[in-house]
């Protein structure tokens, strides 16, 4: 019989697995809640006219598309099939797919819901959604995002809160961090001054890559693209702007001279950074030109954090988007929001090993009994701990209790109350700290003091 298995690039996650996950979760929603932020979910499935268009056509080629149920074949005629082509053959085959992120659907719920929410709106999003890539270290065809976004204010105070956030969760999760950051204004300024503002859109997929490829490999794939040598080699200086932050902010000042939409960009970076240092951020924060994030809704800000001390790509990420609501029909709302990649979070704590050395459903204490009457005994017990808040487990059966112990090991379970006649004739228990090995008489405040 064949062994089951699950899909690449996704994964099953054990017990201790969801609790360190649960950690990253619970870790990232709090600091969510303290600039007001407010959780709404939005179904795994989007009509596929939501999703399709929004991502450039390279986010449509990695878009999940569910085939319609039922006989999805019948309305296709055999020459469409024939032609095998599939670009064509998906609209009459599949009207739904999984969401390719949590923006896209949630500019649909700001629209579909105008009317039930109060702008400026602050939503966060834990949820997973899929992308069909090519599974490789730190990418995965199945993963969680925990989005943050405010909609209704085109204030540049909301970069400056998702910065702080940003800030405040990799200090409470002790990752070193580093925050890139750009606009795409000006990166819109440089297709301008290089000649070639119809590509833009080319040109910010191509050096979104610089990282991976190398400049080289990036200068193929733009002329690769359509556009001519002369406006690639006017681009390589500007791709090699160095110094601090505002060192490569003056150059780029003289850079857009006749760039109005550039300038606007540089000018909006300076006024975040100024808002930075008014609030003191401990995070390492640098402005990267070629920082492009490949997706189209982007019109201002762009956000990318890397780890410091692990190489994995991008671990949050994200942008203000001026229009993403104008595809459903309400035009005109400012919106930004950065997202936490949870799974190569997830991996970096592994890998770094900072996980707290208890966990909030990890099992306190675990009751362990001779026969069915101690059973009987642990049940108030247990029942009272539960009313303090403390997680404890009965093991259910009468066993020998090397067993017990062996099963309270294996959950790292740190105490174990063991119950005989004598504990039961004292009204007490046997304590037993499984980590240093000591067990004596307790009570029940005796036992609520320990695990407390």
């Amino acid at each position: 019989m064949q062994k089951p298995s699950i899909p690449k690039g996704t994964r099953d996650f054990s017990p201790v697995e969801m609790a360190r996950r649960n950690y990253i979760f619970n870790t990232i929603k709090d600091v969510f809640r303290l600039y007001g932020f407010q959780q709404i979910e939005t179904p795994a499935v989007e009509n596929l006219s939501t999703l399709m268009g929004k991502y450039g056509e390279e986010g449509d080629k990695l878009l999940f598309k569910i085939l319609n149920s039922g006989d999805y074949l019948s309305h296709v005629d055999t020459q469409e099939l024939m032609q095998k082509n599939s670009v064509g053959l998906i609209g009459k085959i599949s009207e739904k797919g999984l969401r390719y992120d949590l923006t896209v659907p949630f500019a649909r719920f700001v629209v579909q819901h105008r009317n039930e929410i109060t702008f400026p709106f602050r939503r966060y999003q834990i949820q997973p959604v899929w992308r069909a890539d090519r599974p490789q270290k730190g990418r995965y065809r199945e993963f969680y995002q925990c989005d943050v976004d405010v909609v209704g204010s085109d204030s540049l105070l909301n970069e400056l809160e998702l910065i702080q956030i940003v800030d405040e969760v990799y200090r409470r999760l002790k990752i070193n961090v580093c925050l890139k950051i750009n606009n795409r204004k000006i990166l819109s300024g440089i297709a301008e001054i290089i000649g070639e503002s119809e590509k833009l859109t080319d040109i910010t997929v191509a050096i979104d890559k610089i990282d991976k490829i190398g400049p080289e490999k990036v200068n193929e794939e733009i002329i690769s693209r359509g556009i001519s040598a002369a406006a690639v080699e006017k681009l390589q200086p500007i791709l090699r702007l160095s110094g601090t932050n505002s060192e490569k902010l003056r150059q780029l000042k003289s850079i857009f001279a006749e760039s109005a939409i550039g300038q606007k960009g540089v000018a909006e970076v300076e006024t975040v950074l100024a808002l930075c240092e008014s609030v003191n951020i401990r995070t390492k924060i640098e402005f990267d030109l070629t920082l492009a994030r490949g997706l189209n809704y982007y019109t201002g800000a762009i956000f990318e954090v890397k780890a410091s001390d692990v190489e994995i790509g991008s671990i949050t990420g994200g942008g203000r988007y001026d229009n993403l609501t104008g595809f459903f029909g309400m035009p005109d709302v400012s919106g930004v929001g950065i997202s936490f990649g949870a799974d190569r979070i997830y991996d970096v704590l592994n890998r770094l090993n900072l996980y707290p050395e208890t966990s909030a459903e990890q099992t306190q204490v675990l009751f362990a009994g001779f026969g069915e009457k101690e059973l009987r005994y642990c049940l108030p017990w247990a029942t009272e701990l539960r009313k303090k808040g403390v997680n404890v487990e009965i093991y259910p059966e009468p066993a020998k209790i090397k067993k017990q112990m062996s099963y309270a090991d294996s959950k790292n379970i740190p105490f174990v109350c063991i119950v005989g006649e004598t504990e039961m004739n004292s009204n007490k228990v046997m304590l037993k700290n499984m980590k240093t090995g000591e067990q004596k008489p307790a009570d029940f405040d005796d036992l609520l003091s320990a695990c407390g």
